[in-house]
């Protein structure tokens, strides 16, 4: 579903190495705490938001893992065109791929695509918007059987194409936890073939029903 042109990238930053866990400060921990409590309280704010504050105690995280915390390597797409992600409501969103992050995810060299949504370019304040959704070995069992998202900005990508990508920051769509939303489908191409042990785990609360689809 991803249509990526462009040259084989000659550089890959590696930052998932043994160096960079042993070297981990415990304030990347409680940087990694903070963010899953602010994550954790939109839920309690959103007006659209299937959680309530009771259902917060059944999320569940993977502790942070800085192998996953990811220097990557970005190249932008060419001629890129818009075409429609499938979501597990069955309607569809259009999204136009952005680019490709080259990353080493505990040790195995991983390519995914960046997407931006047709909507939100068209609106200032979500324009820089990135959109990361991906599928991995995890599904099903340890985490939501549909896929994870990570949210990213055209500003996190440097000059020379570095981009961070922390899977400890990695989130279950709303779909995790409710019926009526309209959550993509992570194309075939951001499957990988290895297990994520990190970010949101699955959601242990009981399913919300939802009649309308958002």
């Amino acid at each position: 579903m991803k249509y990526i042109a462009g040259t084989m990238l000659v550089v890959l930053l590696s930052a998932c190495s043994t160096t960079k866990q042993i070297a981990t400060p415990q304030s990347y921990d409680k940087m990694i705490e903070h963010h899953r409590m602010e994550y954790k309280q939109e839920f309690v704010k959103g007006t659209d938001s299937p959680l309530q504050e009771q259902d917060l105690k059944h999320m569940n995280f993977y502790p942070a893992e800085p192998i996953y915390n990811c220097d990557c390597q970005f190249e932008r797409s060419v001629d890129a065109e818009p075409f429609d992600i499938q979501t597990y409501s069955g309607m569809t969103k259009e999204y136009i791929p952005y680019g490709t992050a080259t990353c080493s995810i505990g040790g195995s060299t991983q390519v995914l695509t960046l997407y931006q949504s047709i909507r939100l370019m068209a609106m200032p304040m979500y324009r820089d918007y990135l959109f990361l959704p991906f599928m991995d070995e995890t599904n099903g069992e340890g985490t939501y059987g549909g896929g994870r998202y990570i949210d990213l900005k055209v500003g996190d990508i440097a000059a020379n194409g570095a981009l961070n990508i922390d899977f400890n920051k990695c989130y279950n769509p709303y779909c995790a936890y409710s019926d009526g939303y309209n959550c993509p489908v992570p194309p075939p191409e951001n499957h990988l073939a290895i297990p994520v042990k990190a970010g949101e785990k699955m959601y242990t609360g009981p399913k919300k029903k939802r009649t309308a689809t958002h």
